[in-house]
């Protein structure tokens, strides 16, 4: 079928719309109408080619839409259900298996190869001698108006929630709650120091508060995404112009139990390392350039502290979505409040307010 996506073709470029051809679903895949996708940093990492995926490319991780086929062995999504689309895993190495969908051996490449794993593409251009398309990014690419999805990452919701204020909690908002709620456990009564309060990190800020940490403090360089944390449930901030570290320990008493990295500064990183606690624990969430290092006293973890990267929260999306669409119904994760909406004619004015910290979580509308 022809299809408009929005198509990278140069490192650093622009995301250009485009017609271009997508066929029918394989086995174990469904082809979704896309309703809405979010715009997460790391679709603006492949674009910049700071990871390595393959170009021209149709990006987009955090699609929403409608069910209009069905490939041969899916069974438990129908023509017409609503879905979020989610990150995929294999199903069947060893870490899926053990439940660790997020880690699963083949991630990278189902994420970022720019096809399925076998190497094959649903996506190529009408005229045939334009050279290949890379699509299935996320097994998904949700840059265009439908996409060929693998069935074992999207969830079906009810035909109450709105897919476009949904759509962001396939990728980003999972990730930042699910740090909280699923990787580290936060207990009652902790303290959490959240660095970096775009979507991620204010997800982050409403699942501590869920959790019932009695100190929230959240860092940033926006002012104005200090205001929402506090609204959000933050007990404390640091302003921009602070001795952050110092500042942390003087909140905390010495150290926080838990810090979450979301900006991927390596210097952030090394700092966070010196504000918690003695046994408390670090989570790097963010997404840095392929190759960055970070450099640490080692001495601080020797001294008990831990060290964790993080990737989607821990979260198994079938049980952890659902999960946050009840809180948001309940008004308990308002999640709403960080979306901004543009049309999909629009896409490089939502990439470029989010780039500028404008917009926490811009979502896109395709055409109907």
């Amino acid at each position: 079928m022809r299809i408009s996506a929005a198509v990278v073709h140069e490192a650093g470029g622009p995301f250009v719309l485009e017609q271009v051809e997508l066929d029918g679903p394989g086995p174990s895949e469904i082809l979704v109408r896309i309703i809405a996708a979010g715009i997460c940093a790391t679709d603006l990492h492949m674009r910049d080619q700071e990871y390595a995926v393959p170009l021209p490319l149709v990006a987009g991780h955090e699609g929403a839409g409608i069910v209009e086929a069905v490939g041969p062995g899916v069974t438990d999504i129908a023509i017409g259900d609503r879905v979020l689309l989610s990150f995929p895993s294999c199903g069947t190495c060893v870490t899926c298996r053990r439940g660790h969908l997020p880690y699963c051996d083949h991630g990278f490449a189902l994420s970022f190869g720019g096809s399925r794993l076998d190497g094959s593409s649903a996506w190529r251009w009408p005229d045939e001698s334009g050279g290949r398309l890379h699509g299935h990014i996320f097994q998904q690419s949700s840059f265009a108006t439908h996409a060929v999805v693998q069935a074992r990452s999207a969830v079906p919701v009810p035909p109450t929630v709105d897919l476009t204020v949904a759509a962001p909690l396939g990728c980003g908002i999972q990730t930042g709650a699910g740090t909280v709620l699923r990787a580290l456990r936060v207990s009652e009564g902790a303290s959490v120091v959240v660095l970096g309060t775009g979507s991620v990190g204010l997800s982050a800020v409403m699942a501590a508060r869920l959790a019932g940490a009695e100190q929230i403090i959240g860092v940033d360089r926006h002012m104005a995404r200090l205001d929402l944390a506090v609204r959000l449930g933050a007990t404390g901030v640091v302003p921009p112009g602070s001795e952050v570290v110092e500042a942390i320990r003087d909140y905390t008493n010495g150290g926080a139990d838990y810090v979450i990295d979301t900006t991927a500064s390596p210097r952030v990183v090394s700092d966070a390392l010196e504000m918690v606690a003695m046994t408390g624990t670090v989570a790097m969430v963010g997404g840095a350039p392929a190759g960055t290092r970070a450099e640490f006293d080692m001495n601080t973890l020797l001294n008990g502290r831990h060290l964790r990267g993080v990737i989607q929260g821990d979260s198994d999306p079938r049980s952890f979505i659902p999960e946050l669409l009840a809180l948001h119904a309940e008004g308990r994760f308002p999640f709403d409040q960080l979306v901004t909406h543009y049309d999909f004619a629009d896409i490089e004015s939502a990439v470029s307010d989010l780039s500028a910290g404008v917009t926490l979580k811009p979502v896109l509308l395709m055409p109907s």
